[in-house]
């Protein structure tokens, strides 16, 4: 290789950046204003530390690390290259435009600089999500499928060689890479088969896609072109209304859910979330699917629905945190379906969880619990945006698939490619679809502007206007059934609710009276006149007379049977009546004597009264102390509103404003006069670093424990850890100096 053409220091080429081209490399790299950096000098060493150099490549798209790559290959990180080398090594992969906007990119973020020669910094490999060269080097034409079929035909010779580094590092050192080598030799077969690839003489590379097909990965990505994840078009119509009747079902199951828990709580376990039978239990009395209980047990929970606490009143013996309903339920349950819509949708982007694992074993063999923290992930959140975010960049109305978005999302990501691969994105999708994110495959209008952080009322507005109608109808039929084809008026819904009991759900959900549900209603203080206005109101089918009948028999033996507080009391305008309830079986625990022949007394609480004289067959309704019925069933338990459980907030950088000054700041400390302070510690490592790569002494001063400073020539063989580790001449021996006391460094080399 050619010698390299000359390029400036990273420090100098940042001091000659304007200071809108500063401001924004702050922008996109945010730690390296945090804490601000003393000078130009100790920005250009933070830019190029481990941490922030991988923090700086994650949000980079397959083009720009392919770029990254070739000036690896070409060592870059050791000296200039010129742009002419970069793109003939590239070739047709990508055309001119699609390398500069690459190239503009990593210089946008510091991670190369210079203009006819270009220059990387040292710890770019660490920020490529393959070993350096393995997608340079990787051979054109050759993809999975021709991969595959290459493999089936190696023999046992070269096959424990490519798995030897699948597992360890894909570079190989060996005698048998070099020109002139037998061609029956398994290195050179490999090589002619295009499944290994030469660096030089004696080392081979495993190319990445071979690598990816031997270990079952998904391959890719494998074009400097955005794939096209398209599968259908429809109109955004038909979109927003699909995933609106997704959302509805949702919102219905989680009212389900809310009201399952407010009846009966369930106790949190030891360390956290809940059990696996309780899950079961919850989802069988809630009729909804445990993967899809697991979304919504954790959508809730961000969305501050349900917490673990001690509910009011204190369930069972009162022993431990309960997951029960929070008092912001109840406001929940009485808002607008738009309204809710948007806090579930807004709670499931800002998931720190993946509840697709619920049920699923971890790597310790036990299985992964709803609720508990060992679904906790910070990416998740990422994942969700990133997919959004894909599908909001296709035309409007485009579907995808599990395959093509994971192809997409990749590609826009490949350092997250791990977690990218076609399962855990048809998961993020089936979320996606559950919530009423996206309908049909594609992203919805509400969900647009939702990721494009509009406002609250902004995306409600969006919903409402794809929610379908409350209507104020339903169908009743002879079999006293009623038929709501569509959603309900809440108030009617409440009405409809409490005379009779849900049988079936879905688009149009299928109730069915019956005597205990009309007795529920009755029991309420509704009257039999105001059933008979409600079914003759409301339906748009005649009223069966059955029904009607059916009202007048129950009415007339509710009530006959008053109960009030003595403890309480039982009172009845037919003594004989009275007297009969008064001496069945399940009334004799409770104590209860005559006062006169309509009045007996009971020291048990009311609810206790009702109970016994309901399972003798009795119809009692309760009563105040002026003798109208009262409703007293519970209202449910519930537990204090915590401030949302793990939600995700974006990270937020520095504001332009700050950056802004920031900059102002390293201006005027490049044009002060030098004070002879100590060097940057960030400046030190980034000199004595590249000091290392280029095996060159340098002179630093040193102030030892005593506070004695010295001047030292040192041969520096890495930095790692806040320690120099060097040759020291001197002494004879390697050593090791704290980098915050070296005080200056300087080239020991001649000229």
């Amino acid at each position: 290789m050619s010698e390299s053409a000359p390029v400036v220091p990273l420090g100098a080429w940042l001091a000659e950046l304007t200071d809108e081209q500063l401001v924004r490399l702050l922008e996109l790299r945010p730690d390296l204003a945090q804490p601000p950096p003393g000078s130009v000098a100790a920005l250009a060493a933070r830019a190029q530390s481990r941490q922030s150099v991988k923090a700086a490549t994650d949000g980079l798209d397959y083009p720009a690390l392919v770029v990254l790559d070739a000036l690896l290959v070409l060592r870059a990180d050791g000296g200039g290259v010129p742009l002419g080398k970069l793109t003939a090594l590239i070739g047709e992969r990508a055309g001119g435009d699609d390398v500069t906007a690459a190239i503009d990119e990593l210089r946008d973020r510091a991670l190369i600089w210079g203009d006819a020669a270009l220059r990387v910094v040292p710890e770019a490999a660490v920020g490529l999500p393959w070993h350096p060269g393995q997608v340079t080097l990787e051979t054109d034409g050759l993809d999975a499928d021709r991969i595959a079929e290459l493999l089936e035909t190696v023999d046992d010779a070269q096959r424990e060689l490519l798995e030897r580094l699948v597992d360890g590092s894909p570079i190989g050192r060996t005698r048998d890479a070099a020109p002139g080598t037998p061609p029956d030799r398994p290195v050179q077969r490999l090589l002619a088969a295009g499944l290994l690839r030469q660096v030089d003489a004696d080392t081979v590379i495993l190319p990445r896609l071979v690598g990816q097909v031997m270990r079952g990965e998904a391959p890719g990505p494998v074009g400097l072109t955005p794939p096209d994840p398209k599968v259908t078009e429809t109109s955004v119509a038909d979109v927003d209304a699909a995933a609106a009747g997704s959302a509805m079902d949702l919102l219905r199951e989680v009212d389900v859910v809310l009201e399952t828990l407010s009846t009966a709580p369930i106790p949190e376990l030891r360390n956290g979330g809940l059990g696996v039978r309780e899950l079961k239990r919850l989802a069988k009395g809630t009729g909804v699917d445990e993967d899809r209980l697991a979304l919504i047990l954790e959508v809730a929970s961000v969305a501050g629905l349900i917490a673990a606490g001690i509910p009011e009143p204190d369930p069972l013996d009162g022993a431990g945190p309960h997951w029960a309903p929070t008092l912001a339920a109840d406001r929940f349950i009485e808002s607008p379906t738009a309204a809710r819509w948007q806090l579930v949708a807004s709670a499931w982007l800002d998931l720190p969880a993946r509840p697709s694992l619920v049920g699923e074993r971890g790597p310790d063999g036990k299985p992964y619990a709803a609720l508990s923290d060992s679904l906790y992930s910070t990416a998740a959140p990422l994942d969700r945006r990133l997919l959004l975010a894909m599908l909001a960049d296709l035309p409007p109305g485009t579907s995808v698939d599990a395959a093509g978005a994971s192809r997409a999302m990749t590609w826009r990501r490949p350092r997250w490619a791990a977690r990218l691969q076609p399962k855990p994105v048809s998961d993020l999708l089936a979320e996606a679809h559950a919530v009423g994110v996206i309908g049909r495959g594609a992203i919805t209008t509400p969900a647009r502007l939702m990721l494009d952080q509009a406002t609250e009322d902004d995306v409600v507005a969006a919903m409402t206007k794809v929610v379908p109608a409350p209507i104020d109808h339903f169908l009743l039929q002879a079999d006293l059934t009623v038929v709501v084809p569509g959603p309900l008026d809440r108030a009617l819904a409440e009405q409809l609710s409490a005379v009779a009991t849900v049988e079936s759900a879905g688009a149009a959900m299928v109730y069915r009276i019956s005597e205990q549900s009309i007795r529920r209603a009755l029991d309420t203080g509704m009257s039999a006149s105001e059933l008979h206005a409600l079914f003759t109101k409301h339906s748009k089918t005649p009223v069966p007379q059955g029904l009607t009948y059916l009202i007048d028999d129950v009415a007339r033996r509710h009530g006959q049977l008053r109960v009030g507080m003595a403890a309480s009391f039982v009172r009845c305008e037919d003594p004989a009546l009275l007297a009969q309830a008064i001496s069945a079986p399940a009334m004799d625990r409770l104590e209860v004597r005559s006062l006169a022949p309509t009045v007996a007394v009971s020291m048990a609480p009311i609810n206790e009264v009702l109970a016994a004289l309901r399972t003798a067959g009795f119809a009692p309704a309760a009563e105040d102390s002026s003798g109208t019925i009262v409703d007293i069933r519970s209202r449910g338990a519930r537990v204090p509103t915590p401030g949302r459980r793990r939600g995700y907030r974006p990270p937020q950088g520095p504001s332009t404003q700050t950056l802004g000054a920031i900059v102002a700041v390293l201006r005027k400390v490049a044009s002060a006069p030098n004070d002879g302070n100590r060097l940057d510690p960030a400046e030190a490592m980034a000199q004595l670093h590249d000091a290392a790569h280029r095996q060159e002494s340098v002179v630093i001063g040193y102030v030892d424990p005593a506070g004695v400073a010295t001047q030292r020539v040192v041969a520096p063989i890495n930095v790692r850890g806040g320690q120099l580790t060097a040759y020291d001449p001197a002494a004879g021996r390697v050593r090791d100096f704290a980098i915050h006391r070296v005080t200056s460094v300087v080239s020991a080399e001649p000229g």
